[in-house]
């Protein structure tokens, strides 16, 4: 079983309308391949805050600063018709911050544990995130609502970001690193019951198959992405025949820093469609 529904037909009457789909890097490509592959006709574009990456190491005040801003000036650059923040920390800090700021819909990122709630046959699930998904009151009030009568391990890991942006890029990486990453969660207590794991960040489903090659025994990974996209496509038929703002295709990519290095990140951005790379959008003072 995965967390793809046997049928993804939304996307058949989407016919014209821009997307945007951001994330501080690369993880968020996970949710515009979903997109994607369920409406091909639309036009997506993706962009990434190369000049806060990563967020890991930001206070929840900067986040909170920044990305209301950043919203506004990547939706002037871009002009989409729905933004998208496929980032569980973005969405998880500061997702009504910028649907206040914009005028147009913005879809969010929510951790799969209601569906994972409803597909564990043991009671026992797992949340794999970064350290700071666990920890916010927003993911503890997730597991209020929808997961209150099960137990949920939590574990976050960033080692598991580094694994997954190397092996998107075809880069040498460690494969016992996906053992070490899981390990917690089947050493914590009741993890010799945990039969499905919530993919809590984009990053993660970038290496679902090495995931499920390192689990100790056959466990569901679940992800929000094919929902992410679900959604977005719902609000793009809600808004009706969106206009086409110029003649240009998709796969527009978009980054927030003028300092390069970033190979790495155009690489595989470039891998997902993602190849005609935009100035820098850079937030105005």
């Amino acid at each position: 079983m995965t967390e793809r529904e046997t049928s993804d037909t939304t996307g058949d009457s989407v016919a014209a309308g821009r997307v945007l789909v951001f994330d501080s890097g690369m993880g968020g490509l996970t949710v515009a391949r979903e997109i994607q592959r369920m409406a091909p006709a639309l036009k997506v574009d993706y962009a990434a805050d190369t000049g806060f990456f990563p967020y890991g190491d930001k206070s929840d005040e900067a986040l909170r600063a920044r990305l209301p801003a950043l919203a506004e000036a990547l939706v002037r650059d871009a002009e989409p018709d729905v933004f998208v923040i496929a980032c569980n920390t973005a969405s998880t800090l500061a997702l009504e911050d910028v649907r206040a700021r914009l005028d147009i819909p913005v879809v969010g990122t929510v951790p799969a544990v209601k569906p994972a709630a409803a597909l564990t046959k043991t009671g026992v699930i797992a949340l794999l995130a970064t350290p700071g998904t666990i920890r916010r009151a927003y993911t503890a009030k997730l597991i209020e609502d929808f997961a209150s009568e099960i137990t949920v391990v939590l574990h976050g890991s960033v080692e598991l970001v580094r694994l997954a942006e190397a092996v998107a890029a075809g880069e040498p990486h460690d494969a016992d690193g996906f053992v070490k990453a899981l390990a917690p969660i089947f050493e914590a207590q009741s993890g010799e019951d945990v039969d499905t794991v919530v993919l809590a960040c984009t990053h993660f489903p970038l290496v679902r198959a090495q995931l499920a090659a390192s689990a100790p025994r056959p466990i569901t990974f679940i992800d929000s992405g094919a929902a992410i996209a679900r959604q977005t496509l719902r609000v793009l038929e809600a808004r009706g025949e969106a206009e086409d703002k110029d003649a240009r295709p998709g796969g527009r990519l978009y980054i927030t820093d003028q300092g390069g290095g970033h190979e790495r990140l155009i690489k595989v951005c470039a891998r997902f469609g993602f190849s005609d790379v935009w100035p820098p959008v850079l937030i105005e003072a």
